[in-house]
């Protein structure tokens, strides 16, 4: 167990209006960081007043981006009470990432624990307007002051907490995807699988070009082919085809999202046949629009939760999915998930952790 110290700012943020957070514009009054020391391993677990980090210009971050993030939320109930959602799971996924990057993993249990005590220091940030969240963002970073390809032998485990409204502008309204087939998001034998910048900082090309064609997100190919569906820049991708729910199979290349972990549990539970080890190509998916056994489109995310696609743009052709409306698993799913997170439906998975 981690022992924690807690420094309280002497000068508390005035909290933004509730009703109009966006995503990621505002951040809480403290953050939480510990040091890893070759030798030492992790070391001085601490709550401080948010403050710019101090990094040497070599810090190794900036030169070889050995790094890596998770996001996560917590939720406030109408009871008042504040919960997160599976954090565990973002746990392990963490120590996944930190092991393909070659850094230090953290125990499960401590990341947990960190997130609960950020939560725990700033909860008067948990916001109660409706659809409104702490979105959590826990980091590492190398620091280590050295140019030379390497794993470093310094780090630092940050976390941050931003409260947020909806990613999309859009809300649950369906979102329009173009389909990237000239660059590539991730190859096998890559770092597709876990959650590092590098990942995101390689889509951005695709996802300039779709903005500017009035698209909210790219979907990606699969790397070498360029014929496979994979995921969605933020969010992984789920297609029901003729009563069958299809999503990439998480074999490498796509992020293991537990979302979408937690969708294909309900979806099963409800009767859904679910594939989620067959790759889908997206000629599929343009011929299951045209003799329409193409029903729904929805992508699923920590920030997002799960949204709808209405309209899909590939090769000079676009196709509109269910009407342009929300369908009803869609719908079903996010119902679901949100009543779970914000405590108006009952958690019997145990998925909830209340702080």
């Amino acid at each position: 167990m981690l022992d924690i110290t807690i420094t309280r700012t002497t000068a508390p943020k005035q909290k933004p209006d509730e009703n109009h957070l966006g995503f990621g514009h505002f951040y809480t009054d403290h953050m939480f960081i510990m040091d890893y020391t070759a030798g030492q391993g992790w070391h001085s677990p601490r709550v401080v007043p948010y403050q710019p980090l101090l990094l040497d210009p070599a810090a190794m971050v900036f030169h070889y981006a050995q790094e890596s993030f998770e996001g996560l939320k917590a939720y406030r109930t109408a009871e008042g009470q504040v919960q997160l959602f599976r954090p565990n799971k973002n746990a392990e996924r963490m120590q996944k990432t930190h092991e393909r990057l070659c850094i230090p993993t953290i125990p499960v249990e401590d990341f947990v624990q960190a997130v609960k005590a950020l939560v725990s220091v700033d909860a008067d940030w948990v916001p109660s307007a409706p659809g409104t969240s702490l979105y959590l963002r826990p980091f590492t970073i190398a620091t280590e002051a050295h140019l030379g390809v390497k794993p470093s032998d310094a780090y630092q485990f940050i976390i941050i907490a931003s409260p947020s409204g909806a990613y999309y502008a859009e809300g649950l309204n369906p979102v329009k995807i173009y389909v990237e087939d000239e660059y590539v998001r991730a190859a096998p034998g890559g770092t597709g699988a876990i959650k590092c910048g590098g990942n995101y900082a390689a889509s951005l090309a695709g996802q300039t070009k779709a903005h500017a064609m009035g698209y909210s997100q790219v979907l990606w190919l699969d790397g070498i082919e360029r014929k496979y569906v994979e995921e969605v820049g933020s969010m992984n991708c789920f297609f029901k085809i003729n009563g069958v729910i299809r999503t990439a199979p998480c074999s490498g290349t796509v992020l293991p999202g537990i979302t979408r972990m937690s969708c294909i549990e309900l979806l099963r539970d409800w009767g859904y046949t679910v594939d989620c080890e067959t790759r889908l190509s997206i000629q599929e998916v343009m011929e299951a629009a045209q003799n329409g056994t193409l029903e729904e489109i929805f992508g699923t995310g920590t920030a997002a939760v799960v949204s709808p696609v209405g309209k899909l743009y590939y090769e000079g052709t676009e196709i509109t999915v269910g009407n342009n409306e929300i369908g009803p698993v869609t719908q079903r799913l996010y119902d679901t998930l949100t009543g779970i997170q914000w405590g108006t439906l009952p958690d019997e998975k145990g998925w909830v952790v209340t702080i």
